[in-house]
């Protein structure tokens, strides 16, 4: 029934495809998929440093509740990322310290949160991978409802279960898990030419003869 589903991961990516896209930035990542897909300015890193990149494993709950979170940690796979559509609101941190610790110590890839988390102290002190939207000292209730692993969207970001999530310090970005091969040709290709633009720029040749030729065609 709505409001009270429990599924599964139908299909995760390969470990290779996984260790392929970690080494891309997020930013050519979203530029080779039109720049419309971003889990919105307000999710944030919040940990000391690093990137993250695993399945989503998805998690919708009631603003302020936690308790489908809980679940998810116990049902989760070593790898995968926690994604919590928490509805974007501030008022409770719908994770903290404790969760946080036992979700690395259980070998998950970190966690991504619409919504708040407390103890940022101990977030900023550590490399697990934790992007949220905001930080309360306030607390979660643990009631219910909520779904796992159905569809969700952060600020306009469609997440599906098994989807690739990646961030790093620039945000988070997700790619469907269909789509991957070819976003992640197109992504590889992107971050080579700029690549090879930073060496140019750094050797002082690089061709900036398009910004004249942008402005003429303006003024054509």
């Amino acid at each position: 029934m709505m409001g009270s589903r429990i599924l599964e991961v139908p299909a995760r990516p390969s470990s290779d495809l996984l260790a392929k896209f970690a080494d891309l930035p997020v930013a050519n990542i979203s530029d080779v998929m039109a720049r419309l897909d971003a889990a919105g300015p307000r999710i944030r890193p919040l940990h000391s440093g690093g990137v993250l990149c695993g399945p989503a494993f998805t998690v919708k709950t009631r603003p302020g509740d936690n308790l489908l979170i809980h679940h998810a940690l116990d049902t989760a796979s070593p790898g995968d990322v926690i994604v919590v559509d928490g509805g974007g609101d501030l008022s409770n941190a719908l994770m903290g310290e404790m969760m946080l610790a036992h979700a690395e110590q259980l070998g998950l890839a970190g966690v991504v949160l619409n919504g708040a988390i407390r103890d940022y102290g101990y977030v900023r002190s550590h490399a697990f991978p934790v992007y949220a939207a905001g930080i309360t000292h306030r607390g979660p209730y643990k009631n219910g409802p909520g779904e796992i692993n159905v569809p969700v969207a952060l600020d306009g970001m469609t997440i599906a279960p098994g989807d690739i999530i990646v961030g790093d310090e620039d945000g988070v970005v997700s790619v469907p898990l269909a789509e991957a091969e070819a976003v992640l040709a197109a992504a590889g290709k992107k971050h080579a030419a700029e690549s090879a633009q930073m060496e140019a720029i750094m050797a002082g040749t690089v061709d900036r003869t398009w910004v004249q030729k942008a402005m003429e065609k303006l003024s054509a």
